[in-house]
């Protein structure tokens, strides 16, 4: 089967072909997909899903590829992307929301609906679908608190529905994880709040948000899980990492928790500079650090890959060299 017959057997659907991943990755990084696919509702994902299982089509499912790095090979196969099912509908305290709608955004409405409990997330840029997948959260607040139920289609193409208590939610951590269903739908439970309260709170954590992490650079957000008992960007800043560039990827000399590309960096530089990291603070702290951005995707074959220099904390200025900048937590690690 060819993508062409993916096209002839969903002649009204949204494909692109070998389609540059970088235009839709929030690191601005990213090799092709074989073939992008927008689908618009849950209908012609299970429709999808089944298609591509009797072809023996791998799959892959992205959300809005903001808390992840796609290899500089691309993705084989079929990538399904959620941006255009993003319908919110609100009745009484509950928001129905397709997987594909910024969690930003559903945060604005539940405060324009005056609902409390999502102002945790208005500065999360995700969509619901990686928000669920992975238990996002800010501030002491989780998604796990808010989410009544999920529906999900698993791999095989079933539709079901999941309670709260069904989707074993942990710091960073849903059954999505081991299952590798896909979460299609989601229904928050909020309460009535007041407006001006919620708004005082929403616009008190996009203060914290913008005045500590560098959202001036692409990024995929906050590389790291918070290992117990520490920060992460303490633990990068006391080993004088912070602004190691690594041919166009650098620690951020803002947040120490975030990598920036700063000079058209690659997956490879983002990739080499995390583990690069892992290593460092595993051999000076003992620490074992675990990505919370997800990897995806195949390495660049050797000959796509030549002449690529890396550049190591050489290449870093003086000021961002020795920044002594305060880390200080913001509660999203």
């Amino acid at each position: 089967m060819t993508i062409q017959d993916l096209m002839n057997a969903f002649p009204d659907a949204n494909i692109k072909k070998n389609e540059p991943l970088s235009k839709y990755t929030y690191t601005k990084t990213g090799g092709p997909a074989d073939a992008l696919i927008f689908p618009k509702s849950k209908e012609e994902v299970q429709a999808l899903v089944q298609w591509l299982n009797e072809n023996d089509w791998p799959l892959t499912i992205l959300g809005n590829a903001s808390n992840l790095i796609v290899k500089d090979g691309g993705i084989r196969g079929a990538t399904i992307i959620l941006t255009d099912m993003n319908k919110i509908s609100i009745q009484d305290n509950r928001i129905q929301v397709f997987t594909g709608a910024p969690l930003i955004e559903v945060s604005k409405r539940a405060y324009e609906a005056g609902l409390t409990g999502l102002e945790f997330a208005c500065g999360i840029p995700g969509s619901v679908g990686g928000a669920v997948y992975m238990n996002a959260g800010a501030y002491g607040g989780e998604v796990k608190e808010v989410i009544r139920k999920v529906t999900i289609l698993t791999r095989e193409g079933e539709m079901k529905e999941m309670a709260n208590e069904d989707m074993d939610f942990e710091y960073r951590h849903s059954i999505l994880q081991e299952s590798d269903d896909i979460a299609l739908e989601v229904v928050f439970e909020l309460a009535p709040g007041d407006k001006e309260e919620i708004k005082a709170k929403m616009d008190e954590l996009t203060y914290l948000r913008t005045s500590k992490q560098p959202l001036e650079y692409p990024s995929c957000g906050s590389v790291f899980k918070r290992p117990t008992g520490y920060f992460t960007g303490k633990l990068i800043q006391d080993a004088d990492l912070q602004g190691y560039t690594w041919g166009g990827a650098q620690v951020s000399t803002k947040h120490a928790g975030f990598i920036v590309n700063i000079d058209n960096a690659t997956a490879t530089d983002y990739i080499e500079l995390i583990e690069h990291i892992k290593e460092v603070i595993l051999e000076k702290d003992g620490v074992i650090l675990e990505t919370e951005v997800k990897i995806i995707g195949d390495d660049l074959v050797p000959e796509e890959n030549a002449g690529r220099i890396l550049i190591n904390k050489a290449k870093t200025s003086l000021k961002s060299k020795f920044s002594k900048t305060p880390i200080i937590d913001d509660g999203i690690k």
